[in-house]
């Protein structure tokens, strides 16, 4: 209700990390000048974050582009929409035609799963243009997880979560869920919901070289030694063994490779793991018997178990702690959820699996994972030539920096510099934008409607919720959407066509094959009649009408008259509880056995590298990363209000380290890697143990020809710099970013 003629109130979900919330904005003409939590969301209840809190500041920043730009006579210009897609029509087209799709590489940041036009149009954009060479932030991120996932239950998207909400023991792993607000684990207010636990009797586990703050919270911190996360997994799991703790319960018959499981991971005692992993094997044999004792339980692990050099591995063993009690699939320990935009559930049964290595990089021979590439390896996928196919010669980056997000950003930035051609589509020009030859910038997000579809299949509880744009466009921009579909005409070579052709497209193809599905709601109804009954305001509106319909709660085009439709949810501005997560093995399960499938070849085939670890005693110091509440990887440095205070580029350093080396607080320090140094002042804390540095990652604003103004005054150093992108976990092409040895001295020693 609005409040003054020129004030007014509207809904929007937050896009700036994966909690979601639910936010009231207040808007003054086109402006949004204050955000707060909505107390009648149906997932978040009105919490809310300093991000979502500083909404309105992200969305007005001064730096946002308002109009493309297109390099002419080397410098970057403002342009119209039409002479940016001429441009893009021109340069790709005829490097597709000459050298074939794979000379044209994709690069995805993850910006593009908090938006609906992230969501919808870069796998129709990839599928048309057909090429292998594609790289995500996903292999910086969350890979190992997907590759762990694909390998058990034969579907790489198909993750169970902890249940928040009803568990009774909760073991986090290289996870710190109060800075993160949660990451492959989609729980508005998380530390609220660990809160509760420990209110209702139940014991929070944290594993972590830092005492983060969600570490402070905790019944039991452990400060692990980084990179040996999989080691201490696979000795919990020995353990469980060892002293009959295992209680498979239900899962019993839905799984195989118990016996093959016992016998992998018998060398992995808790003593042989112990000093590897800087834990004693007394802890570790409490932590596997606490996990077995609970009445419920939960193993989670995140970025600092993924970003290792056995991160595949230790995903893995996260689930198969969770199998091993009993506690996966059921309430209080870690569920499937079952998002509205799901594909309609198929029978139970075995699927096609999963594979590894479909192909493989030009250059490295680096494995696919998921149909992706190491995004560590798209420099010299530029900058290599060799016999085995063409080099990448132009590239489509959407909603990413890798610059500044991925080891050596100086040979990356060489490389771009490279192309023959470049798009961006980005709404600043930053480190990796800057070297496009055309640079597209969708609105900001009030100016864009919301559903979260990737977010909602990792939800602690079941919901759907939908926000229209809250401020109309601007004259002059474009939706986001619409960039992205006519991108799609540009380089598929149908320039020129409208864009709701391609919206047109996959409802065509969508219906066309549900029709013939025998499990479908609409099997062996017209197409073209139930492509008619679609509602909704836009091709993207009319596409989620389509998917919400065919998925687990839909109305199947009038099949369950009280189904979900986009006019339902229409009219429920805060959203539809759709309940508790609920056990749904084996339904979800795609392996070609149609069971869980506890020891995978790939998986066994790299535990001898595992069991090398065992050997190893490291020396000398070791490089973590860091996360920031205030920030979200490289794209919230411009905003000032989510920086200064804690939220700073600094090397945090033990006193005990410190003092050996000589390094004062606040003093700047030299940081040596394989790929470079850099110099960071000093920040001496114990909240790291002996032997370990942290750097937060995403920063290193400080390059020329951006357009970041805040950021660029206090750019910090960029953490990959000290990587030179040779290190990753082989299975899933991930960079090893934690755990990576580093040596470190007072500026003006030599290193």
């Amino acid at each position: 209700m609005s409040t003054t003629t020129d004030s007014r109130t509207a809904l929007r979900i937050c896009p700036l990390c994966e909690a979601t919330c639910g936010l009231t904005l207040t808007i003054e003409g086109t402006r949004v000048t204050s955000a707060r939590g909505d107390r009648d969301d149906v997932f978040s209840h009105g919490f809310i974050c300093p991000k979502g809190a500083s909404f309105g500041a992200a969305d007005s920043d001064p730096d946002r582009l308002r109009t493309p730009l297109v390099r002419k006579d080397g410098e970057l210009r403002e342009a119209t929409w039409e002479e940016a897609f001429d441009a893009i029509a021109a340069g790709l087209r005829p490097i597709v035609e000459r050298y074939g799709p794979h000379a044209v590489g994709a690069v995805l940041g993850n910006p593009n799963v908090h938006t609906m036009a992230g969501a919808l149009y870069p796998p129709v954009l990839l599928a048309g243009l057909g090429t292998h060479s594609i790289f995500t932030a996903s292999t910086v991120d969350q890979m190992p997880k997907h590759v762990s996932s694909g390998l058990l239950y034969g579907d790489a998207l198909a993750i169970p979560v902890p249940d928040l909400d009803r568990t009774d023991h909760l073991l986090l792993i290289g996870a710190n869920p109060l800075e993160s607000n949660g990451s492959l684990c989609t729980a508005p207010d998380f530390p609220g919901k660990l809160k509760a636990l420990k209110a209702r009797g139940g014991t929070l586990t944290v594993i972590d070289p830092r005492r983060t703050r969600t570490a402070k919270l905790a019944d039991r911190h452990v400060a692990i030694r980084p990179g040996t996360d999989a080691l201490l997994l696979a000795a919990m799991a020995y353990v469980l063994f060892e002293e009959k703790l295992t209680d498979l319960g239900e899962l019993a018959e839905l799984v195989q490779g118990l016996d093959e499981l016992a016998e992998a991971v018998r060398d992995f005692t808790p003593e042989a793991a112990a000093e590897a992993c800087d834990v004693d094997a007394a802890t570790i044999r409490a932590l596997a018997r606490e996990l077995a004792a609970a009445p419920t339980a939960a193993v989670y692990g995140r970025i600092g178990s993924c970003t290792v050099e056995h991160g595949t591995l230790a995903s893995w063993l996260v689930d198969i702690l969770n199998i091993l009690t009993g506690n996966l699939d059921r309430p209080g320990g870690a569920l499937f959820p079952q998002a509205a935009t799901d594909k309609t559930p198929r029978p139970a049964g075995p699927g096609r699996g999963f594979a590894l290595g479909r192909w493989h990089s030009r250059v490295s021979r680096h494995p696919e994972a998921k149909g992706e590439l190491p995004i560590a390896a798209l420099a010299e996928e530029i900058d290599t030539a060799t016999a085995e196919g063409e080099p990448v010669r132009a590239l489509i980056a959407v909603a990413a920096n890798p610059v500044l997000s991925t080891p050596d950003g100086d040979r990356l930035d060489k490389a771009l510099d490279s192309l023959d051609f470049m798009v961006s589509v980005d709404p600043y020009l930053n480190e990796t934008s800057r070297h496009a030859h055309v640079v597209l910038p969708p609105p900001p997000p009030s100016q864009s409607p919301h559903h979260d579809f990737a977010f909602n299949t990792l939800a602690v509880r079941n919901q759907v919720r939908y926000t229209r744009a809250a401020v109309p466009l601007e004259p002059g921009r474009m939706a986001e959407t619409e960039i992205l579909a006519r991108l799609v005409l540009a380089v598929t070579g149908m320039h020129g066509a409208d864009p709701s052709a391609v919206d047109d497209m996959v409802i065509g193809q969508t219906l066309g094959k549900a029709v013939k599905e025998p499990h479908s709601p609409v099997h062996g109804r017209d197409a073209r009649e139930l492509a008619a009954q679609l509602t909704g305001e836009s091709g993207p509106e009319r596409r989620l009408d389509l998917m919400l319909r065919l998925g687990p709660y839909g109305d199947g085009f009038g099949v369950r008259r009280e189904g979900l439709t986009l006019e339902k949810l229409l009219d429920q501005p805060h959203g539809i509880d759709l309940g508790p997560l609920q056990p749904r093995l084996p339904q979800p399960l795609k392996t070609r056995s149609g069971r869980v499938e506890l020891l995978p070849q790939p998986l066994a085939d790299d535990l001898p590298r595992l069991r090398d670890a065992l050997r190893r005693r490291p020396e000398g110091l070791v490089l973590v990363g860091r996360r920031h509440l205030r920030s979200n990887n490289s794209w919230m440095h411009n905003i000032p209000a989510l920086t200064g205070g804690t939220n700073r580029c600094t090397l945090h350093i033990h006193p005990d380290d410190a003092e050996r080396l000589g390094v004062t607080d606040g003093a700047p320090v030299r940081v040596k890697g394989a790929g470079g140094q850099v110099v960071a002042p000093a920040e001496v804390t114990d909240a790291v143990r002996r032997g370990v540095v942290s750097l937060p990652h995403g920063w290193g604003h400080d390059r020329p020809g951006t357009w970041l103004t805040h950021a660029a005054a206090d750019p910090g150093v960029n953490v990959n710099q000290l990587l030179d992108g040779s290190l990753l976990d082989p299975l899933s092409g991930t960079a090893v970013l934690n755990g990576v040895p580093i040596e470190i001295a007072p500026t003006g020693t030599t290193l």
